[in-house]
């Protein structure tokens, strides 16, 4: 996978290979991006260009890319699926002795000269021993490779971590390169951005997302392909692992929390069976994490709705139903919609009931609608 095929954002590919041909790169860069916009696919193919062993040139602008083919492009390339290799780790830490276990910290390493660092569980934060591991390691000269490469793949760092990385941002060492990954730059601190080259990868149209989609998702249909484009908001990486099934089925749940709120009616039965099914556990929480992105999902629709805005609609496929919700409700009501939903998260993080909590929203909406 050369650069060429990477998705989207040429200016800002070219402008990072110039760099690379000119051996003008920044000692660290700041990757920032909504998720799924290919921050981590693009921090693996600089650290694979940096140290490629044939480092083809490519393309009519002679810049530098990498063949994917040679050892260290290989061995870089096995961090590709980071879910699976943080799933690893995780594993392989679990498999400690418990006194081992609180000592150890996670990392994923497929090649020497390759470090990346993920957020450490439970807390998913970058802690201090990780950035601690970095200082220790990062002014020995690279074994196998022209280049140290770090790639810390998230920008929520514990504070003691965050002043830990500063010490070497201040003095890095000419042969490695730190990669920041973030959605958003402004969580990091400002001492670490000024130290810092950031590159925003922007949205991609969604002509170019269905383009592909078509190309890489045959088994979805035009009309599950328009949606998809549409709900990944411009990031090709989410588009390409998107659950259209889970969403269309938090979807409909969510569907009867909102109609239920606002028919008004005396019969709950809907909606209690709907929410009698969001139970404690681990699991329940990835299903309802699913359902307030979707129920925040439908209620910017019905907004959009409402302004005049309908080409920024993203269910398209029920549009029908959309336009009897924002005819039904006002945007006062929309308002109290969200700031309830809000609360529900809260709630739900000092271990409020779930299905009590859903219940409570939708009928709250009720007696105010």
């Amino acid at each position: 996978m050369p650069f060429s095929d990477f998705a989207g954002n040429p200016e800002t590919i070219h402008r990072l290979r110039e760099m690379l041909a000119r051996e003008r790169f920044p000692h660290a860069v700041i990757l920032a991006g909504a998720h799924g916009s290919g921050k981590y696919t693009l921090a693996l193919m600089l650290a694979r260009a940096m140290n490629c062993l044939d480092r083809p040139i490519a393309g009519g602008d002679a810049l530098p890319d990498f063949c994917g083919h040679c050892s260290n492009c290989t061995r870089i390339a096995q961090s590709a699926d980071l879910d699976a290799r943080f799933a690893e780790a995780v594993e392989a830490r679990e498999n400690l002795r418990d006194t081992d276990k609180k000592e150890t910290r996670l990392f994923v390493q497929t090649h020497p000269d390759v470090l990346i660092i993920p957020p450490d569980p439970p807390q998913m934060m970058i802690k201090v021993d990780q950035v601690r591991h970095v200082i220790e390691t990062i002014y020995y000269r690279p074994g196998e490779a022209r280049e140290r490469v770090y790639i810390f793949t998230s920008s929520a760092f514990m504070k003691e971590a965050a002043n830990s990385l500063l010490k070497v941002l201040e003095e890095p060492p000419e042969f490695a390169t730190i990669f920041l990954l973030t959605e958003n730059a402004g969580e990091l601190l400002p001492t670490i951005r000024s130290r810092s080259m950031t590159f925003s990868l922007g949205a991609l149209p969604l002509t170019e997302i269905e383009s592909r989609l078509a190309q890489l998702r045959p088994d979805w249909n035009a009309r599950q392909r328009a949606l998809v484009a549409r709900l990944s908001e411009g990031a090709i990486g989410r588009a390409l692992s998107f659950d259209i099934e889970s969403h269309i089925a938090a979807r409909s749940h969510a569907l009867i929390l909102l109609k239920s709120a606002l028919g008004g009616g005396s019969d709950h039965t809907e909606l209690f069976k709907t929410t009698e099914s969001y139970r404690s556990g681990a699991e329940g929480r990835a299903k309802i994490e699913n359902l307030f992105r979707t129920l925040y999902s439908l209620l910017e629709d019905v907004m959009f709705l409402q302004s005049g805005a309908a080409q920024l609609v993203r269910n398209t496929d029920i549009l029908g139903e959309l336009k009897k919700m924002a005819e039904s409700a006002d945007f006062a009501w929309v308002q109290r919609a969200a700031e309830g939903l809000s609360e529900v998260e809260r709630g739900l993080r000092r271990n409020l009931l779930r299905s009590l909590s859903l219940d409570a929203f939708a009928t709250a909406l009720e007696r105010v609608s």
